[in-house]
């Protein structure tokens, strides 16, 4: 059923409940009004044959029928169409007048105070009790018929069936007409959502202003929804992307040095009587390919984790200490190393605390191995400092250094120097953060003209800038063209 035709019988139904609950209301308040004209015109009759009622019971008690006959006369002619009643203050009754109850009932007392209401059998009656003060006292009741008022309201209450019967046509004619306009817009918008081409997704789902609050809610809500399933359904081919170039990088990178050890077992267990100088020497290359697979294996678990970390990752950390923590790390992990760091206090950037150690490891590691001096010692100098909206990070080595042409080289994926021991992924991890950090890393030459620098710069919080947002494409472990310069990130 449609929501128009739903609206429309529902008001049918409602309107007629709201207008007999009116007049309901209507009814009970018209009653109490002519009770109240009933009991005022009571009371007026009371005011008016009180004098003439104290001179009735005047009369009784002096002994004066002419007299008592005249003012019964005078008393009913008074009262009109109300019952009437005057008792002496022994209880005799004087005069009885007017319509009275049919059944002798009790009347209230002349202490009620103002009209109640009696019942004679099925008959309802109103009676005012007035006492009579005076040289002979008494009491006087004026009655009338409590459904003296049934036509007035009788009248109410057809009115009130009439206009129920009326309204509930009319306003169910009206409701579904202005239903039908009201929902024309929400039609419209399920007639696009049902032409949607799957492929187009949010970009063929454009909002368009209809007029209607909920409906332009229910449009951006669609929209929304949309662009969501967009991002989620990025995230999960980049994740399925990520899954392949790990297998594939894996299965490739790793083939060399399987064999390499398959080819040093085969040989120990061809040769059991080996000599111990060439036996050390085999298990030497076992242990050194094992280390690279290792190596390569938590590399590329690094590059993956990097394409696929969200921005719920990320916070404000401290730069300043995660450095001094990597650095004391390192120089306990190689004490053959000098390392001279000059940090600030603190120096808080809006970063991933995982990815940052990953660069400062990287970073570090790259210095130990190819930062060996001319007299064989290894010296790294690590400088951290804020310049303009930037974090500078700084690392120095005494080493032979890049030469600038092979510099743009040093961030590509498994590249390697010869007889370099890593993997060839440590600074395409740096790489890597740099960008996901939106930042930038350059190579040159350290101040004193010997050696190499690596600079990475990253860019402080700001109070009044956007909030951050990571690269839209995440591909290092993939090695495909990001369409961004690997150092930079932009």
């Amino acid at each position: 059923m449609r929501l128009s035709t739903r609206i429309a019988l529902s008001v049918t139904a409602l309107v007629p409940l709201l207008v007999l609950a009116a007049g309901l209301l209507v009814l009970g308040l018209v009653g109490r009004d002519l009770r109240h004209q009933q009991d005022t015109r009571l009371q007026d009759r009371a005011s008016l044959v009180k004098p003439d009622v104290r001179a009735l019971l005047a009369a009784d008690q002096g002994g004066r029928p002419q007299a008592e006959q005249n003012r019964h006369h005078k008393v009913l002619a008074d009262t009109l169409d109300a019952g009437i009643r005057v008792a002496a203050a022994d209880g005799t009754v004087l005069l009885t007048g007017g319509p009275q109850p049919a059944a002798p009932v009790r009347l209230p007392p002349a202490t009620a105070g103002g009209p109640v209401t009696i019942r004679d059998k099925a008959r309802a009656w109103r009676v005012l009790a007035v006492p009579v003060d005076g040289p002979a006292s008494g009491t006087l009741w004026l009655l009338t018929p409590a459904s003296a008022t049934e036509p007035e309201l009788a009248a109410v209450r057809r009115r009130v069936l009439l206009v129920a019967l009326v309204t509930a046509p009319v306003s169910g004619l009206l409701a579904y007409a202005v239903a039908d306009r009201t929902t024309a817009s929400l039609r419209r918008l399920s007639r696009r959502a049902g032409e949607l081409d799957p492929g187009a997704g949010a970009a063929g789902f454009a909002a368009q202003h209809s007029g209607v609050a909920e409906v332009d809610e229910l449009a951006l809500s669609i929209a929304g929804l949309l662009t969501r399933y967009e991002e989620q359904a990025g995230r999960t081919a980049q994740a399925l992307d990520t899954a392949r170039s790990f297998s594939s990088a894996a299965s490739h990178e790793l083939r060399t040095p399987l064999m390499s050890m398959r080819t040093n077992l085969d040989v120990l267990a061809a040769h059991p009587d080996l000599p111990a100088e060439e036996r050390d020497e085999v298990l030497g290359d076992l242990r050194s390919e094992h280390a690279r697979l290792l190596d390569l294996l938590t590399a590329l678990r690094a590059l993956a984790q990097g394409d696929l970390v969200e921005l719920t990752a990320f916070g404000p950390l401290d730069l300043a200490e995660l450095t001094d923590a990597v650095a004391g790390e390192t120089a306990r992990r190689s004490p053959q190393a000098e390392l001279c760091c000059e940090l600030p206090a603190e120096l808080r950037i809006f970063g991933w605390e995982a990815g940052l150690r990953i660069l400062l490891v990287n970073l570090l590691n790259n210095a130990v191995v190819h930062g060996r001096s001319a007299d064989s010692t290894v010296r790294i100098a690590v400088r951290l400092r804020t310049e303009g909206a930037f974090a500078v990070l700084t690392v120095d080595d005494g080493g032979p250094g890049i030469p600038p042409d092979g510099r743009d080289r040093v961030f590509a994926r498994f590249h390697r120097r010869p007889g370099s021991p890593g993997s060839g992924l440590g600074l395409t991890l740096v790489a890597q953060q740099v960008a996901l950090h939106r930042g930038a890393v350059s190579v040159g030459t350290p101040p004193r003209g010997a050696g190499c620098r690596f600079e990475v710069r990253l860019p402080l919080p700001a109070t009044d800038a956007p909030p951050p947002r990571l690269p839209v494409r995440r591909d290092w472990l993939s090695g495909q063209d990001r369409g961004s310069d690997p150092r930079t990130g932009v």
